[in-house]
């Protein structure tokens, strides 16, 4: 295999050895700040379309159960939240968030044309595009690329995943996605790497580094810079044993060790239930409300709750009739959840959908979801939401 090639396929494989040029050092070499009281976002993905009407059931409202005949929730096994809407019983361990006022439920979340392709829908809510605009760069990739002071470096934002999404990819920065720092460290410190980078350092400068190159120096010190960090707290919380709590208590350690970073993106995925939709749905639902339940407890007993806000968000609802298959077809508006300590209206936000005025089945969104974005990027993240999203109408009242 030629040398370059050989650097496309493992551009994130190792980079140990190498000796970095004089114009990153600052960059190496960056002080192990604790970032006390800098708030913190962490972005929930739940990928396939979750239905929102078996999320937060509108149990109040009788087309549901004439709609649903077969998967509907009886209203003997609902949490209630208020006299229209409750929580699907898996979801029992938000309740004790939900009392705490640890929780906001904002309904009827959408965009006007709506896609019902997974990946279109998924790429338009991770760009924040318009449904017949194409973006390559996502919104909290367009954030790292605005004036934050405190967005200079990859690690400011991190997936904890195998790859980047793009929501994290801007034209100038981007985040990074890993799953265990010390993987990524041992991954970044073998010497085989260097030598081949070696060879091509006398030709590169800061006006000519190469892409791959760059990309490898800013992984190699984040990774040096994270496992470093992240020695600062230990995190002993008992979690579930699912994928996504680890995932969760991986974002917690971060979090409380004082990584220098603002934005953190999970996902759980599963939720396209056009079959057997109940089983399908209690099993995510267990592990994203004992998750959820883990990680904002560990968060407040180390008094970091106020300074976090949790956004879940899935690319479309489901139809509010049930198929013949016991499921649901892709959709349109859905179901938002905020978790945090600062929320400024707590519990259900805005009106439960209404079953009563449909479009041709399906539900009429009436918050479009860049104006959750835009409120972010505002009232949290602390940047101009217009120099991110040009569109956005206006910003809400949950912060």
């Amino acid at each position: 295999m030629k040398r370059r090639d050989f650097l496309k396929q493992s551009v994130f494989a190792s980079a140990g050895s190498m000796l970095i040029p004089a114009f990153l050092k600052p960059f190496e070499l960056i002080a192990k700040s604790n970032l006390s009281g800098h708030k913190n976002l962490v972005i929930i993905q739940l990928s396939g379309g979750n239905d929102g009407l078996n999320t937060i059931v509108p149990y109040g409202n009788d087309v549901y159960y004439q709609l649903r005949n077969t998967i509907a929730i009886p209203q003997s096994e609902i949490i209630k939240l208020n006299a229209m809407q409750g929580l699907n019983p898996a979801l029992a361990p938000l309740k004790e968030i939900y009392d705490q006022g640890w929780m906001s439920i904002i309904n009827n979340v959408g965009y006007p044309n709506p896609n019902r392709s997974h990946f279109r829908s998924m790429d338009i809510w991770q760009s924040a595009s318009d449904s017949n605009q194409f973006l390559s760069t996502g919104w909290i990739g367009r954030y790292l690329d605005s004036n934050c002071q405190m967005c200079k470096y990859p690690y400011n934002a991190i997936e904890v995943d195998d790859t980047l999404s793009l929501t994290l990819k801007g034209d100038t920065k981007k985040g990074i996605a890993l799953q265990n720092p010390d993987k990524l460290f041992r991954t970044t410190n073998t010497p085989f790497f260097g030598k081949l980078i070696e060879h091509d350092k006398e030709h590169l400068d800061e006006d000519n580094l190469g892409y791959l190159y760059k990309t490898m120096i800013e992984t190699y010190s984040s990774a040096g810079y994270i496992k470093e960090t992240t020695k600062n707290y230990e995190n002993n919380f008992v979690y579930p044993e699912s994928a996504f709590a680890k995932k969760l208590k991986t974002v917690a350690r971060f979090l409380l060790s004082g990584l220098d970073t603002r934005v953190y993106y999970v996902s759980l995925s599963g939720f396209d239930t056009h079959v057997n939709q109940i089983a399908q749905q209690k099993k995510l639902f267990t592990q994203f409300s004992e998750g959820m339940n883990a990680f904002v407890k560990e968060l407040n007993n180390n008094k970091k709750l106020d300074d976090t806000l949790v956004i879940a968000f899935s690319e479309f609802g489901r139809r509010v009739a049930q198929n013949a298959s016991r499921g649901t077809d892709h959709g349109t508006a859905n179901v938002m959840m905020l978790f945090g300590g600062q929320l400024k209206k707590q519990g259900i936000f805005n009106d439960a959908p209404d079953l009563n005025d449909l479009d041709a089945g399906d539900l009429k969104y009436k918050v479009d979801f860049r104006d959750v974005y835009a409120t972010v990027l505002n009232k949290w993240l602390n940047v101009d939401n217009k120099l991110i999203l040009p569109d956005a109408t206006g910003t809400m009242e949950f912060i």
